[in-house]
């Protein structure tokens, strides 16, 4: 037997689980600070002592950071949001129409380290798209790189505008070829390879070239990955779906499997729907980095303003969350299975794992108890904490190790 180090490199730790293959044994778990000028110094002092190939993903420096431009704001916000959803990306900024002096100053504004470009049906209108791909490679300033997801009868043509002003372009499937259905996976995988090529690939986090063979995924979406096998394993449950709130010093992240089953048919559908994996970034609620935003915000929902107690700020920036994924949700419209129907929450980040047992329970019974939202989802679910985070480290074996997978979500 084999061991494969999993490592999680995070904004504010770096965490280890070192497993066990084929089993999925989860032989130890370890963690160090992420050292922000080198993250490969972190994950070295993370695995310290662990003869093992290192397997990792990344949510360092914020994430991958996704700009989305297209033809019409709320197709386009849309598409984005789907195909920004298992890619482990999270949306700044949605612009719509065509591109002029003010929407280009604002789309460098947010420092994005993708744009989406979308625009039009397969051979429907097509002029938006080569304006907005002609202002972009005449920008005077370093475009980022950009996924063209836009009309394919001229993917060609407004790829060759792009590589001619210098802006490095991956083409990927239109996300809306039809009216009314949304395809997005071509644009989810192009948008991981362009964060495996030019983030993780380039000096954002280290210069050091094994980082990029260690790194496969952004966190967000390996974790989601987790979550599915989570969800996979527990379809014969009564109440078989799962939430997963993840709880970071910059931003909360909501999972959300409702329903196991649409999950293995989801690459099948064609028509726009609810998704059957939900995620929410949450980029104002941290308990750290981000805890004036969390006070903030927890003021504008009517709760009670937290202190300075880790698992206060924690139980704020859950509960908020939560209301924000279901609002969320319910933007999709009638249809689906929601979050509130899932029989097993997972609490995971520093402040639930590091707090001791009988306090996350209290805590948990007043996110229960919220009326505002959140309660309708923790009310009447089993609650476990991720204590040895495992969910990540699942989802980075998914794919090449299903099982041992599925033998490490048990631990929790």
């Amino acid at each position: 037997m084999t061991a494969l180090a999993c490592v999680d490199i995070g904004s504010t730790y770096t965490k280890g689980a070192l497993v066990r293959l084929p089993d999925g044994e989860l032989l130890g778990t370890a963690q160090a600070p992420t050292t922000a000028d080198d993250v490969v110094a972190g994950l070295l002092a993370a695995t310290a002592g662990w003869d093992a190939p290192v397997l990792a993903c990344s949510s360092a420096g914020g994430g991958l950071r996704l700009a989305v431009v297209g033809y019409e704001e709320l197709i386009s916000a849309e598409a984005g949001h789907r195909a920004a959803l298992s890619a482990g990306a999270r949306v700044v900024h949605v612009t719509a129409g065509r591109l002029d002096d003010a929407a280009l100053a604002g789309l460098r504004a947010v420092d994005p380290d993708v744009v989406l470009l979308v625009g039009g049906t397969d051979g429907g209108e097509s002029s938006v798209l080569r304006h907005n791909a002609a202002v972009l490679a005449g920008a005077d300033w370093s475009v980022p790189p950009v996924v063209l997801a836009g009309n394919a009868a001229v993917r060609d043509e407004v790829a060759a505008i792009l590589r001619n002003g210098g802006v490095p372009v991956t083409e990927a499937g239109n996300v809306l070829p039809d009216i009314g259905r949304l395809e997005p996976n071509s644009a989810r995988a192009a948008i991981r390879a362009v964060f495996l090529e030019h983030v993780i690939g380039g000096s954002k986090l280290s210069t050091d070239p094994r980082l990029r063979t260690w790194v496969r995924a952004v966190t967000p979406d390996a974790v989601l990955e987790g979550v599915s096998v989570l969800a996979c394993r527990r379809v014969d449950a009564e109440q078989p779906g799962v939430v997963v709130i993840d709880v970071g010093g910059a931003t909360t992240d909501v999972y959300s499997v409702p329903d196991p089953d649409a999950e293995q048919t989801a690459l099948g559908r064609e028509a726009v729907g609810v998704p059957a994996r939900r995620r929410t970034v949450e980029g104002d609620l941290g308990v750290s980095a981000s805890v004036h935003d969390l006070r903030a915000a927890a003021r504008a929902e009517g709760l009670p303003m937290p202190g300075d107690d880790p698992l206060a700020l924690g139980e704020a920036a859950a509960t908020v969350a939560l209301r924000r994924h279901l609002r969320a949700e319910a933007a999709y419209g009638p249809g689906g299975a929601s979050a509130r129907a899932a029989g097993l929450v997972v609490l995971s980040g520093g402040v639930f794992r590091h707090a001791d047992a009988d306090a996350v329970q209290a805590a948990v019974a007043r996110i229960a108890a919220d009326a505002g939202g959140a309660g309708s989802v923790l009310a009447g679910s089993e609650v476990v904490v991720d204590r040895r985070y495992v969910l990540a480290a699942a989802g980075l074996l998914a794919a090449e190790h299903p099982a041992a997978a599925a033998r490490l979500v048990s631990e929790l």
